[in-house]
């Protein structure tokens, strides 16, 4: 059958009009895109789930949500690790430069942890953004593959219509190159869209279940770094607890002036 099928394409190319094969040329550009497309994507998205899941053990298995950062540990490819990388780099930040005492710890305040969440929630866009780029050209391919290959057909039967006319010959054999030659235009056009619909709606599936683990992820991250290491002290402890950190400074200076 594959011999006869090439057969038959051959044929029906060669007598295609210059207009079907540049139809033709055009699907045949259109699936190349889309299957450099498939190809990359599905080894992005296989990438992803493979280390995501190695760096949810590893995060789940420490105690202190800095535990990774501070030990240097890299998943490259896993968006999840990148939504943590912005996160915790932030958190960071704050403790360096913007700590609070809070029971002979060091924490951060109410405005550094919402910039922290401002950061995580940046990472998990950026990487849901990351995770859907190209899959535009998928969607293109199978919406704009058959309608592109109609065009091609329903210009060559035009144009072999026009030619028996002008022949004044209605038969079978003149008739039947013309329409093959129009016809492959939308097979062309099938060929393009069937694999990329295939390929769209599997790795869609993926995609919403990559997303839908980082929303899980940057709600459980926040509140662990919210239990470990944000001051929750209520105003009137806050004081009181400024109040004794003056009292001590002010002993401690009269004691070295005595």
């Amino acid at each position: 059958m594959t011999p006869m099928l090439a057969n038959a394409l051959t044929f029906a190319f060669a007598k295609a009009t210059i207009e079907g094969k540049i139809t033709i040329s055009a699907l045949v550009i259109v699936s190349m895109i889309s299957w450099t497309v498939i190809i990359t994507k599905g080894i992005q998205l296989m990438k992803a789930k493979g280390m995501s899941k190695k760096f949810y053990q590893a995060y789940r298995a420490t105690k202190d949500p800095l535990e990774l950062l501070r030990s240097g540990k890299e998943f490259a490819g896993s968006p999840a690790y990148e939504v943590y990388a912005t996160g915790m780099e932030e958190l960071e930040y704050h403790l360096k430069n913007n700590p609070v005492r809070a029971k002979g710890e060091t924490r951060i305040s109410q405005e550094s942890f919402s910039s922290v969440q401002v950061a995580l929630e940046r990472g998990v866009s950026a990487e849901s953004m990351s995770l859907e780029k190209g899959m535009i050209i998928l969607t293109t391919a199978v919406a704009g593959g058959p309608f592109i290959g109609l065009l091609g057909t329903v210009w060559g039967v035009m144009e072999t219509f026009s030619g028996i006319a002008k022949a004044a010959s209605a038969s079978l054999t003149a008739m039947a190159p013309g329409v093959a030659g129009a016809l492959i235009a939308t097979v062309v056009g099938l060929f393009v869209a069937i694999p990329a619909m295939f390929a769209y709606n599997l790795m869609i599936t993926a995609i919403r279940q990559l997303t839908q683990e980082l929303d899980n992820f940057n709600s459980e991250i926040t509140t662990s770094v919210e239990h470990q290491y944000v001051d929750n002290r209520a105003l009137a402890d806050e004081i009181a607890d400024a109040l004794r950190s003056m009292r001590a400074e002010e002993a401690a200076k009269e004691k070295i002036t005595a």
